[in-house]
């Protein structure tokens, strides 16, 4: 399940900047996923179930947002969705086309518990 392998990352890139922002829990990691990526959000959700028990992590929400998968068509300029199997340009039947979304994987952000820093002794 290469799923597990991708939150790994994601969660190990995500505690390393939460920890270097003071983060004391992570409520919620986003992602922005490509259609074309092959990826089940699911899959991924399930992972980062089990891989964020015993982190600051534990118990946060994981938010995926899915991209269609969308190409040019490099013969007629055409701009087309399509599926993963079929990307043949809509209104030519060129094959010869380029991706232009749907292949992304990206941590588009996340929401931490920062505590406020310590004012010191009150100045009275």
């Amino acid at each position: 399940m290469h799923e597990m392998g991708i939150m790994a990352e994601v969660l190990e890139s995500t505690l390393a900047a939460a920890s270097d922002a003071g983060a004391t829990r992570v409520n919620s990691i986003r992602l922005t996923i490509g259609e074309l990526t092959g990826i089940v959000p699911d899959a991924l959700e399930f992972a980062f179930e089990a891989l964020s028990l015993g982190t600051i992590a534990e118990g946060g929400a994981l938010e995926i947002t899915v991209v269609p998968a969308s190409s040019r068509c490099l013969t007629c300029g055409e701009e087309f969705s399509h599926d993963a199997y079929d990307r043949r340009c809509t209104a030519c039947g060129s094959f010869l086309c380029e991706v232009l979304g749907g292949d992304e994987l990206v941590i588009s952000g996340a929401d931490v518990d920062v505590p406020d820093p310590d004012p010191g002794p009150d100045p009275k």
